[in-house]
C-alpha cells in the first residue's frame, strides 16, 4: 500500500482506506499521537471515502477515558463495536458529532518508544470480527514507521519555526522585560490568537472581554506584537487603580500651573504611547468625564491637557479590556453608550481556564521553565505522577494567574524533589456543595451587611466621602476605590465631594 514510502502521511493513509475497503468495513481512518499527562487525544491525519487531510484537534478526554487509553496500548488491538459504550470512542463521537460506530484501535510502537496509534472506523454497531482485527493488525509495523517518519519531519519543521519565532521575540522589547507569552493549545485559545493576528494590523479598537487573571494583558501585548506599531511604546493602564483626581492628568497629561504644584509641563499616557498602543485595562472603572476625554482620542485622534488651550494630535492604538459587563452598564448609565460603541468594534472573549483545560498541561511547562529561572533554581524538576490530573480536576476561579502561583509554590516547596500540586489546591468537603439560591442569599446577606457598615460611616461622617475625617479616610481605603464600590451596591453619596479630593 506504500504507507511508509510518503511524508504525506494524509495521502498514505488515503490510498489505505480505499484498499480495506474491498476486505473490510471501512469507512474513516486516523492517526492520533500519544501525549501522556495531556489529559486529551491528538489526531493529526485523517481520511475517509471522499479524501484525506492532515488536522491538529485536541479532543478532550475523560478520567475513564485516559484509562482506556492505558489499556489499549497493552494490547496488540482492540474491537470497539459500540462507541457508545467505550469511554475513549464516546469522547471521540462526542466531539466530532459522527453517528454511532464500531472501531479497530492499533497502538504504534517503535523501540519501545509508544508513537500513538491508528484508528478505523465504520459507521454502525458490531461491524468487526476477529478475522478483520486480524487483517489490519498486519498494518501495525508500516504504520508505526511512517508516523515515525512523519514526525521527525515535523519536528524539524517545528524546529524552524521556533527559531523564527525566537527571532521575533527577541525583537520584541516588551516581551523581553515581561516574560510574558501567549500560550496555549486548546482550540479556544488558538482562535482568540487568531482573532488577534486578524485585528493586530489594522488601527481599529479591540475590547478584550474575560474574567480576571485570564490573560488579557497577554493577549493585548500580542495584538501589538503582531502590528506594524510592535517597535513604539505599549503601555498598560489600570483604569481602577489611579485616583480619580489624578485621572486625567495621569492619562491625558497637563501643562504647567494647570493645577498646585504642576510646575512644568506633563506627557500623558497617550502622549507617551504616539505611535504605539494604550491598553486600558478594566475601562468599566473610568469616571464619566475621563470617558468624554477617553471619545475624543477615538473620534478626533487629538487631546487637550489639563490646564491646556490648544488640542494636541495623538496617532495610538487603543486596546480596553474589562471583566464586566459594559453592555449592562450602558443600560444602568454608569457607561457612556458612544464610547461603548467605538470601543466595541471588535470584542474578543477570552475564555476562563476552567473552559480549556487541554491549556494546562503547556502552561504548567512554561510556567517551570520561567520560575525556574526567575528563582534561579538548578535543572528543571520532574512532575509527580498524577499531577497534571490533580491540576486539570481543579476549577481554577483564578485562572492563569491562579495556575501560574499554585507552580511557584510548588517550586519553592520542592526544592528539587518532583513537583506535587495536591496539598496546594483546596480539598472539597463531601457536605460542602451549596445551592445556587443558597449562594445568592449568602451573597445579598454579604453585601447587605457592607452597605449597612458603609452607610452608617456616612452618617457618622455627614456624608463626606473624601478627604480629612471623610468615610474613605475612615474606613481606610482609596477614596475612589470605595466611590466605585458605592456605585455597584447602590449607595448615593455627595457628588460635590467629588471635587474636593
Amino acid at each position: 500500500m506504500g504507507i511508509c514510502g510518503s511524508l504525506e502521511l494524509e495521502t498514505a493513509l488515503w490510498h489505505c482506506l480505499l484498499c480495506l475497503r474491498d476486505e473490510m468495513p471501512a469507512d474513516i481512518i486516523t492517526i492520533h499521537l500519544s501525549e501522556q499527562g495531556q489529559g486529551a487525544l491528538r489526531t493529526i491525519a485523517t481520511a475517509d471515502i471522499s479524501g484525506a487531510r492532515m488536522v491538529d484537534d485536541l479532543i478532550p478526554l475523560s478520567s475513564e477515558a485516559r484509562m482506556a487509553i492505558r489499556k489499549i496500548q497493552m494490547r496488540d488491538i482492540t474491537i470497539i463495536n459500540n462507541s457508545a459504550l467505550n469511554p475513549l470512542a464516546r469522547c471521540v463521537h462526542e466531539y466530532s458529532g459522527d453517528p454511532v460506530c464500531s472501531a479497530l484501535v492499533v497502538p504504534l510502537v517503535i523501540d519501545k518508544k509508544d508513537l500513538g496509534g491508528v484508528t478505523l472506523r465504520a459507521y454502525g454497531k458490531d461491524r468487526y470480527t476477529d478475522r478483520h482485527a486480524g487483517l489490519f493488525l498486519q498494518l501495525k509495523g508500516p504504520f508505526a514507521v511512517a508516523l515515525s517518519n512523519t514526525l521527525k519531519h515535523k519536528q524539524i519543521v517545528e524546529m524552524k519555526e521556533r527559531l523564527a519565532d525566537e527571532n521575533r521575540y527577541l525583537r520584541n522589547r516588551l516581551e523581553q522585560l515581561s516574560g510574558d507569552r501567549a500560550v496555549g493549545d486548546s482550540r479556544q485559545w488558538k482562535a482568540v490568537m487568531r482573532m488577534a493576528r486578524l485585528i493586530a494590523p489594522l488601527d481599529s479598537p479591540a475590547l478584550l472581554i474575560g474574567e480576571t487573571g485570564v490573560g488579557k494583558e497577554i493577549v493585548a501585548n500580542a495584538i501589538h506584537s503582531f502590528s506594524s506599531r510592535k517597535d513604539a511604546p505599549f503601555v498598560r493602564v489600570n483604569c481602577g487603580a489611579l485616583p480619580e483626581g489624578l485621572l486625567d492628568t495621569a492619562l491625558f497629561g497637563h501643562e504647567k500651573g494647570a493645577f498646585t504644584g504642576a510646575v512644568g509641563s506633563r506627557k500623558g499616557f497617550f502622549e507617551r504611547a504616539n505611535h504605539g498602543t494604550v491598553f486600558l485595562d478594566e475601562i468599566g472603572e473610568l469616571p464619566m468625564n475621563a470617558q468624554v476625554r477617553l471619545l475624543r482620542v477615538l473620534q478626533n485622534k487629538e487631546l487637550e491637557r489639563v490646564g491646556g488651550a490648544t488640542t494636541v494630535p495623538v496617532d495610538t492604538r487603543i486596546i480596553a479590556a474589562c471583566q464586566q459587563d459594559l453592555e449592562a452598564m450602558v443600560r444602568a448609565k454608569r457607561f457612556r453608550s458612544d464610547l461603548w460603541f467605538r470601543l466595541n468594534v471588535f470584542p474578543i472573549t477570552i475564555p476562563p481556564l476552567r473552559e480549556r483545560k487541554v491549556d494546562i498541561p503547556v502552561l504548567v511547562r512554561h510556567f517551570i521553565k520561567a520560575k525556574t529561572r526567575e528563582l534561579k533554581l538548578e535543572g528543571l524538576p520532574e512532575l509527580s505522577p498524577g499531577a497534571i490530573d490533580t491540576l486539570i480536576d481543579h476549577d481554577w476561579p483564578g485562572n492563569v494567574r491562579e495556575l501560574e502561583n499554585v507552580v511557584e509554590r510548588a517550586l519553592i516547596l520542592a526544592r528539587g524533589a518532583q513537583l506535587d500540586f495536591r496539598s496546594l489546591l483546596p480539598v472539597r468537603a463531601c457536605g460542602e456543595a451549596v445551592s445556587s439560591a443558597e449562594k445568592k442569599l449568602q451573597v445579598l446577606k454579604l453585601d447587605q451587611l457592607v452597605i449597612d457598615h458603609i452607610r452608617s460611616i456616612l452618617k457618622m461622617t455627614h456624608g463626606k466621602v473624601y478627604g480629612p475625617g471623610g468615610a474613605a479616610d475612615v474606613l481606610g481605603v482609596n477614596a475612589n476605590t470605595l466611590r466605585n464600590r458605592m456605585n455597584k451596591l447602590g449607595i448615593s453619596y455627595k457628588r460635590r465631594d467629588s471635587l474636593s479630593i
